[in-house]
């Protein structure tokens, strides 16, 4: 900011020598080494502030995604039955971005205007207060527009990154289905519905651009008519002789850094109006509450924990409809070490009542127990931990064999391939492994689409194994008859365990100490499957030659 100075200076000196050529060499040399260290230094500190604020810039935004993704993973499991997977996509990716950006490089921009604002004020009030507060008059009015439309800038930037995150989450919602969206020859349809939700994205930065555009123009305007100001009014001043060549020269580059200035301000009030519209999800995310804890409660010691588990007059509805009560004063005792198979028709409840044991959700009355213990008193975590889990349909990760065998242990990179070789080939899957090229580093593909049900199945029951100190299982039989080494596995799994098995088949149920009938909202029977199959008015009866008639009518079908 001393640059002006020094350069009227020069002027002064070359429009005030005469024919005195030594003197004005002289003096212009000093005066030229002093402004090229000045320029030099400058040089420096701007490329400093550039490198600061990239790296800034890049800590920032990794630390504000860190600490988003650890926030997002901690909520509870209705959070994630309301909030859409590709919402928080991108919350992650583009808001954070955006967030980052304000803060940063905005910041320093900003500044940096401040600074030079001030100092250009502060030289042009030392060079001449009257033409300061002549040339200052438009200042007021372009601070009053900056602050509207910066305001109406923030409320459109956030429009703006919801309707994105609508579309980011149509694309990665039909992308990740895209056998089923191909199946039904749906790809035209779900191009137009994506660019419906890109034209409503450019609609919105349409009015963003004419805000923006008709804002720029008006500074634009106002930094000209500023220097025009400066012209006329300091001619008139260097007419009466109250200002030097010099000086003018000086004030008028001194104006038009302020106008930079005033510019540089005026967009980095909307940029960061427009970071705070992108960033307001991203508090809600931050500073929201899970409902159910994470890592807290109690730690049962190790060799404590039997497995007995008890449904005490259960009421549950899905937090998200909480008008169809899936389950109401249900009760159900599983002793230690005893398999329960669990049946009833679709939607009765079965896979609820593996969430509620996990504590995915609370029951909205009554109690969960396990060895007497309320499940809400422990520590969910912990409690997890000791709970080995294969559903029906289980979900692989987009990596190897390896690594998705790995994941049910508490420490994966402790875990020896001989362990992982020995789950496997209890889980029946060590086989098919290595028929592969690649064996178990194949990599299965997102969710596993490149293994069939089966396969799928036997990882997990591998995964499951690998979880060291587990005292319950909670299964869910496939429902194929040619699944025998599935079947076979998931028996080994449940050797000296407390077992909740969700069964579809009558040779799955007969491996079980008691059957538990879902119907109504609770268990409308419970017994051995002999005495209930003796009942000839019986559900469960019911439900076994419903599934008979089914298997005969497949069977006839495929003969056909």
């Amino acid at each position: 900011m001393s640059a002006p100075f020094f350069l009227g200076k020069v002027i002064d000196i070359i429009y005030n020598t005469g024919t005195d050529t030594e003197t004005m060499a002289t003096s212009l040399t000093s005066l030229c080494i002093m402004l090229t260290g000045v320029f030099l230094c400058g040089g420096a500190a701007n490329a400093a502030r550039v490198y600061l604020m990239q790296i800034s810039g890049d800590q920032i935004i990794r630390n504000l995604r860190a600490t988003l993704f650890s926030s997002i993973l901690r909520q509870e499991v209705a959070f994630f039955d309301r909030t859409r997977t590709g919402e928080l996509i991108n919350r992650l990716s583009s808001d954070t971005a955006r967030v980052g950006s304000s803060v940063t490089d905005n910041v320093s921009d900003g500044l940096r205007a401040v600074a030079q604002a001030g100092a250009g004020v502060s030289m042009m009030l030392y060079v001449s207060p009257s033409l300061t507060g002549f040339v200052l008059l438009i200042v007021p009015p372009m601070a009053v527009l900056a602050i509207v439309c910066g305001r109406y800038l923030r409320s459109l930037s956030k429009r703006t990154q919801d309707t994105l995150a609508e579309a980011t989450q149509l694309a990665e919602e039909r992308i990740s289905n895209i056998r089923t969206v191909r199946a039904f020859g749906k790809e035209l349809s779900e191009v137009s519905a994506y660019a419906q939700k890109a034209d409503e994205v450019l609609n919105l930065a349409r009015q963003e651009a004419v805000i923006r555009a008709g804002f720029f123009g008006v500074t634009g305007l106002s930094g000209n008519i500023m220097i025009l100001s400066v012209l006329y009014k300091g001619g008139l001043l260097m007419a009466n002789q109250h200002l030097t060549m010099g000086e003018l020269s000086s004030f008028l580059m001194y104006t038009f850094w302020v106008g930079i200035s005033i510019a540089g301000l005026s967009s980095f009030y909307s940029e960061l109006m427009k970071g705070l519209g992108a960033g307001a999800r991203l508090w809600e995310l931050l500073d929201r509450k899970p409902e159910l804890p994470l890592n807290e409660g109690i730690v049962l010691p190790p060799g404590q924990l039997k497995g007995q588990l008890e449904f005490c007059d259960v009421t549950f509805a899905y937090p998200s409809r909480k008008e169809a009560p899936v389950f109401e004063n249900l009760s159900l005792l599983v002793p230690a070490g005893s398999v329960m198979a669990v049946v009833g028709a679709s939607g009765s409840g079965k896979s609820t009542l593996v969430s509620l044991l996990l504590r995915l959700y609370d029951p909205d009355a009554g109690v969960i127990t396990i060895d007497g213990h309320d499940v809400r008193d422990l520590n969910p975590c912990w409690l997890r931990s000791h709970i080995g889990t294969v559903s029906q349909e289980p979900v692989l990760f987009s990596c190897s064999i390896r690594e998705n065998i790995t994941y049910g242990a508490v420490d994966p990179d402790s875990v020896t391939t001989e362990d992982i070789y020995r789950a496997a080939q209890v889980a029946n899957a060590y086989d098919f492994i290595q028929a592969f090229p690649k064996g178990f580093d194949t990599v299965v593909g997102e969710k596993g689409v490149l293994l069939s049900g089966g396969q799928k199945q036997r990882i997990a029951i591998a995964r499951a194994l690998l979880k060291v100190n587990t005292a319950v299982s909670l299964l869910s039989a496939l429902d194929a008859e040619n699944e025998f080494l599935v079947q076979e596995a998931l028996e080994r799994l449940m050797e000296g365990r407390t077992v909740v098995i969700i069964a579809h088949r009558l040779s799955t149920i007969q491996n079980a100490n008691a059957v538990a009938v879902l119907d109504q909202r609770r268990i409308a029977e419970c017994g051995q499957h002999t005495q209930l199959l003796s009942n000839r008015h019986g559900l469960f009866r019911k439900l076994m030659e419903k599934q008979a008639f089914l298997k005969n009518l497949k069977h006839e079908s495929v003969n056909s």
